[in-house]
């Protein structure tokens, strides 16, 4: 994680823009239990810049998970493969809800890839989909 400083406005531009969801979860941000923050999805430490293109709206979970990765194993085929870019990449492309609305599947190698990394289906996030879906709030559309 990085230390790097981000102004209140682009923050702002940044949860607006992603409809206060997490970009790689869709964790709304009114449930969740830990702040949101601004990721950067080239890091800082790796000469990414706080421009808007290059900043994203993550739940905490998939912040701390993402970390500085911008690249890992695809588990199927085990070729590195870039991970979820939420600028440059669709995400009903590269993900689908699995038929109960509670887990996040991968479609692609970029999918399945950041599913794994990004822990994407953790049991604090399954269960709270279980809730939204019985309130009629989830998946989203």
């Amino acid at each position: 994680m990085s230390d790097v400083r981000v102004p209140l406005a682009i923050k702002r531009q940044v949860a607006e823009r992603a409809g206060h969801r997490c970009e790689y979860c869709m964790l709304p941000e009114l449930f969740s239990p830990a702040g949101f923050c601004i990721e950067h999805i080239m890091p800082s430490s790796g000469g990414g810049l706080s421009e808007i293109d290059n900043l994203a709206f993550a739940c905490a979970g998939c912040n701390g998970h993402k970390a500085d990765k911008i690249q890992e194993p695809d588990p199927i085929t085990k070729r590195v493969v870039r991970l979820f870019h939420p600028r440059n990449d669709d995400w009903k492309r590269q993900f689908k809800w699995s038929s109960d609305g509670l887990v996040i599947e991968g479609r692609t190698a970029i999918g399945r890839t950041t599913v794994v990394a990004l822990k994407l289906n953790r049991a604090g996030l399954t269960n709270l989909r279980r809730l939204l879906v019985r309130e009629g709030i989830h998946p989203p559309l």
